[in-house]
């Protein structure tokens, strides 16, 4: 059964700001996506560090 693409699930992105959705190949590490693409991720702001 195929689902709407208006029915899956969006997140922001942490680095652009802009909403992506669900994709197939993230259907395991959905939890852990933080970014809607690869330059994003390389290109990701550091982490405040805790402490």
């Amino acid at each position: 059964m195929s689902r709407r693409k208006v029915d899956l699930p969006t997140k922001i992105c942490a680095t652009c700001g802009r909403p992506f959705v669900w994709r197939k190949k993230w259907e395991r590490v959905w939890e852990e996506v933080r970014y809607c693409s690869e330059r994003c991720r390389r290109g990701r702001r550091p982490e405040p560090a805790e402490g």
